[in-house]
This record gives structure tokens, C-alpha cells and sequence, in this order.
């Protein structure tokens, strides 16, 4: 009878913390116009895409460290910084591809690859269409002819309308036959583009199917540059409990994006990632300014677009023991949400997910929080084969714009973005009650 007794009184006063959470918790923010400014910012020209072009993560890393500041976050160590080396390939200079007098757009009617080496001048293509590029034998015959040729110096895959199938057989192609020759893939699907490690021998196009595709002779000038052991960093600040044998809760953000190709071209990243670092400071703020028993570490990532970088050098030089980290939260493409949020990790956690299911249907926040498996598609990653209990979300809604020239300050709508800082103050609120 005393047992069951205790159970109620327990379970009742779980209910009343919860609703105590939520309502101290809601719509406490008012931050949307200090976000709206610093996602402007990391969108803006002068930042260069936050990429490896005139040193835009750098710029990047620069403001979020004076934010950081502002906001009288602890340095770990002596600066807010932790610095970490990589190769990376890099368009600094022109991007040019004509054709007679048809010019063509960087980045809208075509796509350097992230390898591409260096080209200047006339590229006389020869045409391989699908059927001789499923021919083994032709195929090797062409390749041998173009590199021994006066009349060749170069490759147009037209490929745009193979199956999917045919499509499966033809993968790898283009980016093998860029180590001996300069290639032209023709494709008919949106562009999406990357950062890469290494660079290629020759030059290594994508060309849209939408445009006159009847040339042979294309004008080409491409300056690719192979940055070896390119600097960059992590920035890293700490808010402190003062209670001890408080928990330890993460904030996580990539503030990287792809940068420049060329000179007049850059990827402004607002959905990826500047709007996920400027909720990581709109976190650091509200939290500065409404403490909870917990210590708080806020990390904004370099290098993510490369490969995971910046968070894989974190786990292996930890600034703090991973082991003492009870949940990380990273936050990653966070400027819509109108049809929800998706956690991944969130069937790995199930307790936790839970709680934001929880947290969302009492206080009718989202229109969905949906569970997704573990992945590593962010810098969730890292610490999760290190042990450490990590969500990524990421929000979802009508703005597909992804590593693209569109993803713009612009067409953000941040329509759910009280909603989701709700809902995260009140989980790690939770979790330090507990």
C-alpha cells in the first residue's frame, strides 16, 4: 500500500515538473531578429560561402568567436578556438565554359566537379553516347583515340537521359576517365554541389541538357588550386553551472559551407548551415540569460562539408572528457520546419525521444517529430561511435534549396522557430531535473 502510495506521488509530481518545464519554457524567446541578423550575416557576400576561398570559414569562425564573447562564454582553453588541418581543392579564380556565342552560367547551366583540376583554353570533345559508353570495347577505343588524336582533347558523356538502370552501369564513369582526359557529363537533374579532398589531373564538368547540347568545341577556363594542409577550426565556448555534480549538455552546429567556385559565384549555405549556428547562439543566449542546473558546451564545427572534419578532430582531442557529456543535440539545416523535425539517433535513444515527443504533443509545438535511425550525415556522428547519447535534427519543409546558389538568407522562412527553441530549452530543462 506504501509502495503504490509512492508511486502516485512520484508519477504526480513528475507531471507537475512537466508542465512547470513547459510553461517556463514557452515562447520565452524572442530572439527571432537577433537570428534572422546572424544567418544574414553568415549568408552574406563577404563571407564567401564560409568556405576555403579567401579564407571564408575563417570570417566565419571570427564573428561566431565575438558572438561567443558577447555572450561571456568561457573559452576552454586560451581561445574559443581549436585548430585542425586538411587538404582541400579550391576555385579561387575564374569559371568560365562558352561555347561559339553561347555563354554559359556557373552553377545554373553548369557544375564544376569538386576535383576538377585546371583548364584553359579550347576543349574539342568527342561525343560518347550511352550505348557506346555500355560497350566495353568501344568505349576503350574512343578513350584511345582521344588521347592520341590532334582532332580530340577532351570527352562529352551524354548520359542526361539514361535510365536508371543505365545509370547504375554508367556511375564512376566520368569521374575515371577525369584522371586521363578532360570530361563534359551532360545531366538533367538539379545541381547539387560538394567539397573535395583531392584534385584531378584534368578538368571534370557537368552541363545541363537544357542548353544546346550540339557543340564540339567548348571555351574553357577553369583555375582549380590544391590547398595542402589547409587551417581551419572549431569554435568552442562554455557556459558553467554553478552547482556542482551538475550534468553536461552539447549544443552542436557546422558553420562551414562550400564557398566559392570562381570568382562571382558563391553558395550562401542559409538552411545549410547558417541557420542551425545561429540557433547554437540563440541557445547560448537564452541559456546565459535563464541558467538551469546543467553545464552547457556550445560547439560550432569547421570542416563539416569536407568530410565530417572539424567534430572527428574534436572526439579525438577532446577539450573535455566525452565520457562526462550526458546528451549532445546537433543542430543542422534548422530555417523551416512547417512539416516538422526529424531526429536521427532517434530510434537509438528511444527514452529520449520520447521526451521530445512528449515535450511537442503537451505543448503543441510541431506538426510532426518524426524518428530516424543512426546516420552519419552530420556531426552527430563522431560522438555517437565514441558512446556519447547524440540527436541530430534537422527540420522539414517546402524549401528544398540544398547546396545549391539558392539555399539564401531569402528563402528561409524560420515559420516554426519559436516552436523548436521551445522545445529544445525545455528538453535539456528536463534532463537536468531529473
Amino acid at each position: 500500500m506504501l509502495v503504490n502510495l509512492w508511486c502516485i506521488f512520484k508519477e504526480g509530481m513528475h507531471r507537475i515538473l512537466f508542465v512547470f518545464v513547459l510553461y517556463t519554457s514557452s515562447h520565452l524567446f524572442g530572439q527571432i531578429d537577433e537570428v534572422r541578423r546572424i544567418t544574414k550575416t553568415l549568408c552574406s557576400e563577404g563571407f564567401h560561402g564560409r568556405g576555403y576561398v579567401q579564407k571564408g570559414d575563417s570570417i566565419a569562425a571570427d564573428f561566431i568567436a565575438n558572438e561567443f564573447q558577447k555572450l561571456d562564454l568561457k573559452p576552454l582553453k586560451k581561445s574559443y578556438f581549436q585548430s585542425f588541418n586538411f587538404d582541400v581543392n579550391s576555385f579561387p579564380k575564374k569559371m568560365e565554359l562558352s561555347s561559339g556565342n553561347i555563354v554559359f552560367k556557373p552553377a545554373e547551366h553548369f557544375l564544376v566537379d569538386p576535383s576538377s583540376g585546371s583548364f584553359s583554353g579550347e576543349l574539342k570533345v568527342k561525343r560518347i553516347s550511352i550505348e557506346d559508353g555500355l560497350n566495353t570495347q568501344t568505349l576503350a577505343e574512343t578513350i584511345r583515340m582521344v588521347m592520341s588524336s590532334d582532332q580530340f582533347n577532351g570527352i562529352l558523356l551524354d548520359f542526361a537521359s539514361a535510365t536508371v538502370d543505365e545509370k547504375k552501369l554508367l556511375a564512376g564513369m566520368a569521374d575515371e576517365l577525369a584522371n586521363y582526359v578532360p570530361v563534359i557529363e551532360t545531366v538533367n537533374s538539379k545541381f547539387t554541389w560538394s567539397v573535395s579532398q583531392t584534385q584531378k589531373a584534368n578538368c571534370f564538368l557537368y552541363l545541363q541538357d537544357s542548353v544546346d547540347l550540339d557543340q564540339t568545341v567548348f571555351n574553357v577556363q577553369i583555375d582549380a588550386e590544391l590547398l595542402n594542409n589547409y587551417s581551419s577550426q572549431n569554435v568552442v565556448g562554455f557556459l558553467p553551472s554553478k552547482k556542482k555534480c551538475a550534468p553536461t549538455f552539447v549544443y552542436t552546429a557546422h558553420y562551414d559551407h562550400l564557398g566559392r567556385m570562381g570568382e562571382n559565384n558563391y553558395f550562401p549555405g542559409g538552411n545549410d548551415n547558417a541557420s542551425g549556428t545561429a540557433m547554437l547562439i540563440s541557445m547560448a543566449k537564452y541559456f546565459k540569460e535563464n541558467p538551469i542546473n546543467a553545464n552547457i558546451l556550445f560547439i560550432a564545427f569547421g570542416g563539416e562539408e569536407v568530410g565530417l572534419l572539424g567534430s572527428k578532430h574534436f572526439v579525438e582531442n577532446p577539450l573535455i572528457k566525452l565520457k562526462k557529456i550526458d546528451f549532445l543535440v546537433n543542430l543542422d539545416i534548422m530555417g523551416s520546419g512547417e512539416e516538422g523535425i526529424t531526429i536521427v539517433n532517434g530510434s537509438l535513444f528511444e527514452k529520449e525521444f520520447k521526451m521530445f515527443e512528449e515535450i511537442n504533443r503537451e505543448q503543441q509545438l510541431l506538426k510532426v517529430v518524426k524518428s530516424r535511425g543512426p546516420a552519419a550525415n552530420s556531426d552527430h556522428y563522431w560522438f555517437t561511435e565514441k558512446g556519447v547519447p547524440a540527436f541530430f535534427i534537422y527540420t522539414m519543409g517546402p524549401n528544398k534549396n540544398y547546396h545549391d546558389i539558392f539555399d539564401t538568407y531569402e528563402n528561409l522562412s524560420f515559420s516554426e522557430y519559436d516552436d523548436i527553441t521551445t522545445l529544445l530549452v525545455s528538453f535539456f530543462k528536463m534532463k537536468s531535473s531529473k
